[in-house]
């Protein structure tokens, strides 16, 4: 570095001035004394107060913040950590390692202790000193305790506050997770707790990336709330970021205990949930407040059990037998669904179907009232091992599954002939509506597999609002604009076929199988509704008799598929044997479709 001054500096003034500016900058230092080209004094910079060589290695500064952080690993009070073998669920790090334990997120080992540091597929952790200052004895300004602990002792810890939070691979998927850690409070949220939660959520709004919630809460830690409930940034905000994830990036929430009040939102909120056996439950209110409110005893599994929530409620998608099985089927559904709206499901190598499709026309009987099992229809469409049904226990009258055809992955709504018929009630609409939307916002093309006498009627089922939740189901199937293929397989009678995806539906195709019908009403209820007095009008009973057969037989003509087909009501009538080939064929060449609502802010059913 070149420094001019005066003419008149004398060069001991030049010796000083370039050794304190050499010290001063770190730099060496040539001064020049007027106009001189010749330096009158030079300085080079200080030599270095410390080795720079490859002997550098940890201080007690860094010793002392991993044995902190090893602290931190062993989550809460010693006690509470020991009964989690009797309640039969992990420690939570353990769950971690469960979940996250392989190199790219696919199943741990299952036998990592707290202390052995994150599972390989964890990229990092955030947040693990939330609370620090609150409980651990080298917190800043809380002193020296002559045995070395905190004066608190040990039923105080709160490590992490109680939530993990963080980024993880999970079966080759880059995820942000959450969970909570039981052994502190019994995974109740304070506010250090909450904030990494909003956290959390507010960066998956920013990368797209699928959110896993690992949840076992009691709720918000209520000697605590002040300051994290009704916040702008509180609790509250949990749901509000809920909303705004829904539909963006998957949310799949596994419940691990009894989540209570605010805690049983979040599974509720999310995409799909998981209850374990014998383990989950969630409720508004825990049964001791129940029994407050109402006088009603109840225990906590048939308040909010995974029966009750499975059968019930249809709040739980799936209930799994213990932890490492909940694992399982998460891996399994993940590998239906995009990372966030907007991107395509991944695709496999295709499989042939478990069945023939050969057997299909045998499968499906001639009579209309004759049962057979939806999902072994399936079972000769979709390839081998790749159905994977949702909401199994409730509203069993439709199934709805996930499944691949030529490795494509399809969300599928299919009556089911085993269960009442296959009308639909109030739960089934429900059920069904709610799946069309997810897979519509996850861009899952959507097959309707439809054999359904129509909606059900009587008191019962208008009290339990047939007319509203069908509503939803038909609005869910007008809006979805993923591609859509709807196959009458046989009865397509009344509204069943507008919720079925039907020709009004702007399905991609309506095809039939030859057993298919389609009409206001079946056979029966027509001729009944239409001939009954003429019918009643002859006496003798082989006459009679005789005339119902005619009539009805005329009828069922007239909605026959083969009328359909030539009104052009439908597109194509094709033999059974090849209808898992024309789908195959059909969603791929649909697959990159358009299709445009009306510019609006959104409709006005839920």
């Amino acid at each position: 570095m070149n420094v001019h001054v005066g003419a008149a500096a004398t060069p001991e003034e030049a010796e000083a001035i370039a050794k304190s500016l050499a010290e001063h900058l770190g730099v060496g230092v040539d001064v020049h004394v007027g106009d001189e080209e010749t330096p009158a004094a030079t300085a080079a910079p200080p030599e270095p107060s410390y080795p720079l060589g490859d002997d550098l290695g940890p201080t007690d500064r860094e010793r002392d913040l991993r044995a902190e952080i090893d602290d931190i690993l062993k989550g809460g009070p010693e006690k509470y950590r020991d009964r989690l073998s009797e309640q039969g669920k992990l420690f939570v790090r353990d769950r971690l390692d469960l979940w996250f334990g392989g190199e790219d997120g696919t199943r741990g080992a299952g036998d990592a202790s707290a202390v052995d540091g994150e599972p390989a597929g964890v990229k990092f952790e955030d947040g693990k000193f939330a609370a620090f200052d609150d409980w651990h004895p080298d917190a800043p300004g809380r002193g020296d305790d002559a045995d070395g602990k905190d004066d608190a002792g040990d039923g105080d810890r709160l490590p992490g506050d109680g939530l993990l939070t963080g980024a993880a691979e999970f079966e080759g998927r880059d995820v942000h997770f959450m969970a909570n850690d039981f052994t502190v409070k019994a995974g109740s949220m304070a506010s250090k707790g909450v904030e990494k939660f909003l956290r959390m959520q507010q960066r998956a709004l920013k990368t797209g990336n699928p959110v896993l919630y690992l949840m076992d809460s009691s709720g918000g830690r209520i000697d605590q709330q002040t300051g994290f409930f009704a916040n702008r940034e509180g609790i509250g905000k949990y749901y509000y970021n809920h909303s705004m994830l829904s539909g963006a990036v998957p949310q799949i929430c596994v419940l691990y205990g009894p989540c209570i009040a605010g805690a049983a939102y979040t599974p509720v909120f999310a995409d799909f949930t998981v209850m374990v056996e014998g383990m989950s439950a969630m409720a508004i209110a825990s049964p001791r407040m129940v029994e407050m409110v109402t006088g009603e005893e109840i225990e906590m599994d048939e308040l909010g059990g995974p029966r009750i929530h499975a059968e019930e409620s249809g709040s739980a998608d799936l209930v799994a037998r213990d932890e490492e099985h909940a694992r399982e089927l998460v891996a399994d559904l993940i590998g239906y669904l995009p990372d966030r709206a907007g991107e395509k499901p991944p695709k496999r190598e295709t499989k042939p179907p478990k069945f023939s499709p050969a057997g299909i026309d045998e499968l499906i009987p001639e009579s209309p009232n004759r049962a057979y099992d939806a999902r072994d229809l399936l079972d000769r469409i979709a390839d081998a091992e790749s159905v994977f049904e949702l909401k199994e226990g409730y509203g069993p009258e439709i199934v709805t599954a996930f499944c691949r055809i030529d490795g494509r992955p399809v969300g599928v709504v299919a009556n089911q002939p085993t269960e009442r018929s296959g009308a639909i009630f109030p739960d089934a609409a429900e059920k069904a509506a709610e799946f069309i939307w997810t897979c519509d916002a996850y861009e899952i093309p959507l097959l309707y597999l439809c054999d359904t006498p129509g909606f059900m009627a009587g008191s019962g089922v208008e009290k339990d609002a047939i007319l509203e939740k069908g509503k939803k189901m038909i609005y869910a199937t007008s809006s979805a604009t993923v591609p859509k293929q709807t196959v009458v397989v046989r009865k397509a009678y009344g509204a069943g076929i507008y919720a079925m995806g039907g020709p009004a539906y702007d399905p991609e195709s309506v095809i039939g199988l030859p057993s298919g019908e389609i009409g206001i009403m079946g056979p029966e209820a027509a001729i009944n509704a239409v001939y009954a007095r003429k019918l009643a009008e002859i006496d003798d009973p082989e006459e009679r008799a005789a005339e119902e057969d005619r009539l009805r037989e005329e009828y069922r003509e007239g909605i026959d598929v083969h009328r359909m087909a030539s009104e052009v009501v439908i597109d194509e009538i094709v033999p059974p044997s090849d209808l898992r080939a024309e789908l195959a064929a059909r969603f791929d060449f649909y697959e990159d479709v358009r299709k445009d609502l009306p510019d609006k802010k959104h409709g006005t059913v839920l």
